[in-house]
């Protein structure tokens, strides 16, 4: 049974995306958590327990983006994880109490396989293998902590789960990427897919929400406006922006190529992932009761999920080397300032409030860079950075021809993708 590495261009697998479907049950109990424990500590356990599922499911994106995983004993490895990932799904609503032991040792068997596999992938590849060996010591220093924090209690598991954390993240920083290789296609759908996911886990949250209600005037209407807040989500990732990171992703190269990789999907899409796990969390607790106010907690989840979506979008956009832009901004503003609204005005009423910052966010979008965006989308990822800024800037010149009576007049620099010119290199 032969090693096979993954080819240039590849799509995603099959076998990916039936690891994908514990993915999905594990976001699922992650929300459940949130909604069983609705306390600002509730909210730190549910996104440590977050942190840790996400950075498990991303590991194992790179690895499929380096190894074939549907060939040789590779498939098997990969059953065994996706079996070992299940048992961490089940355990995670008990994380931090009766299940803590099972979730560490399940988690810790995952990262040992990945850790396997990719050294696997890195035979005959003396920079992957380099690369992996940085990285593994902190792997194994991250279970090491878990399983510690399994048989504490108190502040002290705590404190052991999020030093484990801490560890994940910020050995890719510390020790850099050099040595990693990114197929861009694969890579880029693959993350598209967990959006996808997140995005499906909120429309589950109505169904549960609603279970058992009746289905009256009030639970429809959120049911609709979460579903409304859900679909702008989604727009603003996969109308243009899925596209523009793609094309900053293929012209970047070597180390500079992984780099990127790590900071705008291993990093920016895990709070991409929570600010959709929270609003579903929020829309699950609201229609519990359209007419009643919010609890805080809950109040934030609604909109500071929201919050904190366009928070990872902003910095992606900065990422790319666009500048700040304006509507994400000052939709992201808006939320924000919701968030004081929200516990003190009927749940319905708060729902609607973040579903009106959406929609309007992406009128602003659709009709402020109708060309621009035309143009994006007609070539799906297949231009460069300096082809998108031509036309955005033909585009602002039009507009500006057409409102000032001299045809000189002064224009907003928009909101487009990439408004200002990308630094050539990134540092490894």
């Amino acid at each position: 049974m032969s090693v096979q590495r993954a080819a240039p261009g590849q799509r995603v697998a099959p076998l990916e995306l039936f690891f994908d479907l514990v993915v999905v049950f594990a976001i699922t109990q992650v929300t459940t958590f949130l909604s069983q424990n609705p306390t600002w500590g509730g909210l730190f356990r549910g996104m440590l327990l977050l942190g840790a599922l996400w950075w498990a499911w991303s590991a194992y994106a790179w690895l499929t983006n380096a190894l074939d995983p549907e060939e040789g004993y590779v498939r098997l490895a990969m059953f065994a994880a996706i079996a070992a990932m299940l048992i961490v799904s089940l355990a995670a609503p008990g994380a931090f109490g009766s299940d803590a032991l099972t979730f560490a040792i399940a988690y810790s068997v995952v990262r040992g396989l990945h850790l396997l596999l990719f050294a696997i992938a890195g035979r005959g590849d003396e920079d992957l293998l380099h690369a992996i060996a940085r990285l593994a010591p902190a792997a194994a220093l991250a279970s090491v902590l878990l399983v510690s924090a399994a048989v504490t209690h108190g502040p002290a598991r705590l404190a052991l789960w999020s030093a484990a954390i801490a560890v994940i993240y910020l050995a890719p920083l510390v020790y850099g990427m050099r040595g990693f290789h990114i197929s861009p296609d694969h890579f880029v759908e693959r993350y598209g897919l967990i959006i996808i996911i997140a995005l499906g886990e909120s429309i589950v949250a109505i169904g549960v929400g609603a279970s058992g209600l009746d289905l009256d005037a009030g639970v429809i209407a959120a049911a609709l406006l979460g579903f409304t807040v859900i679909a702008c989500l989604w727009w603003s990732y996969f109308d243009w922006s899925i596209y523009v990171a793609r094309a900053r992703l293929a012209e970047a190269t070597g180390p500079a190529r992984a780099a990127f990789a790590r900071d705008a999907y291993a990093y920016l899409h895990m709070p991409m992932v929570a600010g959709i796990v929270l609003f579903a969390f929020g829309l699950k607790t609201t229609l519990a009761d359209v007419g009643g106010s919010l609890a805080i907690v809950p109040a934030l989840g609604l909109c500071g999920g929201i919050a904190l979506y366009l928070i990872a979008h902003v910095v992606l956009r900065l990422r790319i080397g666009g500048g700040l832009g304006v509507g994400r901004p000052a939709a992201l503003v808006l939320v924000l300032a919701l968030i004081g609204v929200a516990w003190a005005v009927p749940a319905l009423a708060a729902l609607s409030l973040v579903a009106s910052v959406c929609v309007a966010l992406i009128a602003y979008e659709f009709f402020r860079h109708r060309e621009g965006r035309a143009w994006i989308r007609a070539r799906r990822g297949e231009f460069t950075l300096d082809e998108v800024r031509g036309v955005e800037a033909r585009a602002r010149s039009t507009t500006s021809r057409a409102t000032s009576p001299d045809g000189d007049g002064a224009h907003d620099p928009g909101d487009a993708a990439i408004a200002e010119p990308a630094p050539q290199h990134d540092a490894p």
